[in-house]
C-alpha cells in the first residue's frame, strides 16, 4: 500500500537551508511497510542499484537528479525500458533543486505520474508499467537574482522579473503541489544557540501517529491511503468545517486573492495538520496554517 505526503516547494534566498530541510525528510518519515520495501527493492533491483549485501531495501530513497536531466532519464524510457528517477523515487522523495533550472518538456512530464501514480512506457512489442508513487519536494529561489524584498541583498529583481522565472514551473505542475514554504536564511543568533530543536525520532513519532489515523480512515477505500490522495468527494466527507472555520477560509480566499485551486488544497493540508494533533476534528488553528502555506496562490505575492 503506498503511502505519499503532500507535494512541497521551498522558496528562499541562497544559503537559507532549502536543501538541507530537504535532505533530513527521509529521516522524518514513517517507515517502510514490508510491502513498500519489497517494492521499492524490485525497482531498484531492475537497475543494478541494490547492493550485493543487502537483501531488502529498508531505507526510503531520495532521489536528487540535476536539472540538467533529461525527460526520457526521469520519466524512463530506452530501447528496453528502464525506470527513471521519478520510479526509483517510488515510496520514497524525489527532490528537485532550483526548479525553474530544469527544462520545460522535463517539467511537462511530472504532472502525469503524480496524479496515475504509475508510468507506462510503451514500445512496439510491449508495454512497461512503473510504480511512481512519491513524494515531490522542489526548492527554487525567488527570481533570477536569488533574493526577494530584501533591500540588503547584493543583487534584487523587478517583480516583473520574478513573474518571469516563476512562469518558468509549468501551471499543471504547480497545481500539484500541495504546500508553499517560504524560507529565510537562519540568523546567527539561532545557528549558535545551544538549545535543541525537536529531535527527527519525535518528529517520526508523530508522522508514524498520523499516518495510522489516515490508514484507518481510508481503509475502505481500494485507491485512497492518505490525505493528498483525497478526492473532491471524499473532502466533503472528511472535512467538515464549523462556522467560524468556514468564515476564516472565506475570509481567506477574498482578501489574499486566492485562487479557485487553492482551497481543496488548504482543506487537504488541514486535515493533515489536525492529524498530526490526533485531533477529530478541523478546527480554525488549522485552517489558518494551511493558508500560510499557499503564498504562490496569492495575487500580488511578488510585489
Amino acid at each position: 500500500m503506498p503511502q505519499r505526503g503532500h507535494n512541497i516547494i521551498l522558496v528562499g534566498p541562497p544559503g537559507s537551508g532549502k536543501i538541507r530541510l530537504a535532505k533530513r525528510l527521509p529521516s522524518i518519515l514513517p517507515p517502510m511497510t514490508l510491502h513498500e520495501a519489497l517494492e521499492t527493492t524490485k525497482i531498484h533491483s531492475v537497475v543494478g542499484r541494490v547492493k550485493e549485501n543487502v537483501g531488502l531495501m529498508t531505507q526510503r530513497p531520495f532521489r536528487s537528479p540535476h536539472h540538467t536531466i533529461s525527460d526520457v532519464a526521469l520519466v524512463g524510457g530506452g530501447a528496453y525500458p528502464q525506470p527513471g528517477e521519478i520510479s526509483l523515487s517510488h515510496n520514497a522523495v524525489l527532490f528537485l533543486d532550483e526548479l525553474p533550472e530544469f527544462k520545460r518538456s522535463v517539467l511537462e512530464v511530472i504532472p502525469q505520474p503524480l496524479e496515475d501514480r504509475e508510468v507506462t512506457i510503451s514500445r512496439v512489442k510491449f508495454t512497461v508499467t512503473y510504480p511512481s508513487s512519491f513524494m515531490l519536494v522542489a526548492s527554487m529561489n525567488p527570481s533570477p537574482s536569488g533574493y526577494f524584498n530584501d533591500p540588503g541583498a547584493p543583487a534584487t529583481s523587478s517583480p516583473a522579473e520574478m513573474q518571469r522565472y516563476l512562469g518558468k514551473i509549468s501551471g499543471p505542475l504547480l497545481d500539484r503541489i500541495d504546500i508553499h514554504i517560504e524560507v529565510t536564511p537562519v540568523p546567527f543568533e539561532k545557528l549558535s544557540e545551544e538549545h535543541r530543536g525537536e529531535s527527527s525520532v519525535d518528529i517520526r513519532e508523530r508522522l508514524t501517529t498520523a499516518r495510522e489515523i489516515q490508514v484507518e480512515r481510508f481503509k475502505e477505500n481500494e485507491n485512497i491511503h492518505y490525505n493528498a490522495q483525497m478526492s473532491v468527494k471524499q473532502i466533503r466527507k472528511h472535512c467538515e468545517l464549523d462556522r467560524v472555520s468556514k468564515e476564516l477560509l472565506k475570509t481567506a480566499m477574498e482578501r489574499l486573492n486566492l485562487s479557485a485551486r487553492a482551497y481543496d488544497r488548504i482543506l487537504k493540508v488541514a486535515r493533515s495538520i489536525a492529524d498530526l494533533e490526533s485531533a477529530e476534528n478541523i478546527c480554525g488553528k488549522h485552517i489558518s496554517e494551511a493558508i500560510q502555506y499557499r503564498s504562490l496562490d496569492r495575487d500580488g505575492w511578488l510585489g
